[in-house]
């Protein structure tokens, strides 16, 4: 079962438990939720959908930084960029370097919890550094779908040369914007996480991902704990 599509199926069983089960919304309110937990399980489908492609995107995050997420098939790996480091994983191991005065240090460790959806592994890294993440778009979009009193819309739209959906939610607890490609791709998102002002953009994205994206860099010190024994 996927990591990102489990929350949204949840979502929908929810919605309709709140509204049969509790009586506390009026049929207008319950008809309103449903059809934004149909909407917000659109995109969560097509942003599962994309665990199993290969693509690479690049963006433009708040700080005015760019940064890269490749993924591929056969074998499975994904991999993120920022520009002070790197986090790849793979079904061999998990990879991140660092780079401070122009010298890069790469850690290897064993390969991620979850081999065969490298991206899960990545999309942590990525929060971590400036991207918003699929897993937190959909927590920020299932709120909204189960608060009666938000409005959400969508639109469509072209980013980076890409087809996609959008959908805006104005709520008391604040508004955001998401657009997701038909490929399932994070397109954009402008909102609030931890309550500070967050814009990013998908700049381009080709459905290639080149193989040295994936490797250590060059001349990199490495530590290679990837075989160390697992504590009982």
């Amino acid at each position: 079962m996927s990591a990102i599509s489990t929350p949204l199926r949840l979502l929908a069983a929810a919605a309709i438990a709140s509204l049969t089960v509790t009586g506390c919304q009026s049929l207008d309110e319950a008809g309103q939720t449903i059809s934004h937990a149909g909407l917000v399980n659109d995109l969560a489908n097509r942003l599962d959908g994309s665990l199993i492609r290969t693509y690479t995107a690049d963006y433009q995050l708040t700080s005015g930084q760019t940064a890269t997420i490749a993924q591929a098939q056969e074998p499975a790996r994904a991999t993120y960029h920022w520009p002070a480091g790197r986090l790849t994983a793979t079904e061999e191991a998990t990879t991140r370097c660092e780079t401070a005065d122009g010298r890069t240090a790469c850690t290897v460790e064993p390969p991620p919890a979850n081999p065969d959806k490298p991206a899960v592994a990545v999309f942590a890294a990525a929060e971590g550094q400036g991207l918003v993440t699929p897993p937190a778009v959909l927590e920020l979009l299932t709120a909204a779908a189960l608060d009666p009193e938000s409005t959400i819309t969508s639109s469509e739209t072209t980013l980076a040369g890409r087809q996609a959906t959008c959908v805006q939610v104005r709520r008391a607890a604040g508004d955001l914007t998401v657009c997701v490609t038909a490929e399932g791709a994070l397109g954009s998102f402008a909102g609030h996480l931890d309550g500070d002002p967050v814009t990013v953009t998908m700049t381009s994205y080709r459905e290639t991902a080149d193989d040295p994206m994936f490797e250590l860099p060059t001349e990199a010190d490495v530590v290679d704990r990837s075989t160390s024994p697992v504590s009982p």
